[in-house]
């Protein structure tokens, strides 16, 4: 099971990566403008690696509705309301709250597939969960005032999509899990989340949705910035995920990918050009040694 972990945390730094690339552009275009971009251009890359690998021929017809089903609640609902938080709370914040897709991926494992753990790996489960929530939680310099850490709008909305974002991570991924248990190639999974997702964003575009609008126009460095995003957490790290599910539990591979939060700590560090407050160590560690514990189980 050690690759299949390895791809979760595999996956984990490309969405940590994709979150703080996220910020500038999404703030830009607004939620809604900025998935529906970056979700065209992975939608163009992915098919494009699947017309020439051919891929599409071992793709059954019946995989399509789960499929379709995945990207509709997992991306285009809850990429939107993930992004919509984000540039309410910051990508610390929203990361805290996002990584409860952990805990809600565990339960309905546990409930629909009687997923189990032993010993050693629920105790590496609470200690990375509880490491996640502690490093972002206590995260947070008393005098910091970086644009990224500002409220921007109503914080009870944005922690509410915030958790609505989480709970269709989760839902996403169960609705996945039994396609991908037959072998489906990952990309091609991918690329019919994706457009599915990007065709109801063009739809609630055109019938007039005035939040689907961009707040500002684009610019071709925001669009490159899109693209790059979508590319790394959307291209690589979704597809990465999918992969896990092949063989991995649902809720093990959720945990494993939501260690992503501590992994933008270093990265927060680079751009704010401060350490993290003690609590995020504190974190940190927590999350290593349950980890750790998760991978030698």
């Amino acid at each position: 099971m050690l690759a299949y972990d390895l791809l979760a945390l595999g996956a984990a730094g490309c969405w940590a990566m994709g979150s703080v690339m996220s910020v500038t552009p999404s703030r830009h275009l607004g939620a809604f403008a900025f998935t529906r971009w970056r979700m065209a251009m992975v939608a163009v890359m992915l098919w494009s690696v699947v017309a020439v690998t051919g891929s599409w021929r071992g793709f059954e017809t019946s995989y399509f509705g789960a499929m379709a089903v995945s990207g509709l609640v997992g991306i285009f609902i809850g990429d939107t309301a993930l992004f919509s938080a984000m540039n309410r709370l910051g990508p610390r914040r929203a990361g805290v709250l996002f990584a409860t897709h952990a805990a809600f991926s565990a339960a309905l494992g546990f409930w629909l597939f009687t997923e189990r753990m032993s010993l050693q790996a629920f105790v590496g489960a609470v200690l990375t969960l509880a490491g996640v929530m502690t490093a972002m939680a206590l995260g947070r310099h008393k005098d910091e005032n970086h644009a990224w850490e500002a409220d921007q709008g109503h914080v009870g909305l944005g922690v509410a999509l915030a958790l609505l974002a989480a709970l269709c991570q989760a839902v996403g991924s169960l609705t996945a899990k039994p396609v991908m248990v037959l072998g489906v190639d990952p990309v091609m999974a991918s690329a019919v989340r994706v457009t599915v997702a990007t065709v109801a964003h063009g739809v609630l575009l055109m019938s007039g949705f005035r939040a689907a609008r961009a707040s500002t126009a684009p610019t071709w460095r925001v669009l490159v910035q899109t693209g790059l995003n979508g590319f790394v957490a959307m291209g690589v790290g979704m597809t990465l995920v999918l992969l896990a599910l092949e063989k991995g539990d649902i809720g093990m591979v959720a945990i494993l990918s939501s260690v992503s939060p501590i992994l933008v700590l270093p990265l927060l560090w680079f751009q704010l050009k401060r350490a993290p407050a003690p609590g995020a160590w504190l974190g940190a560690l927590m999350t290593v040694v349950g980890t750790g514990l998760l991978l030698w189980r």
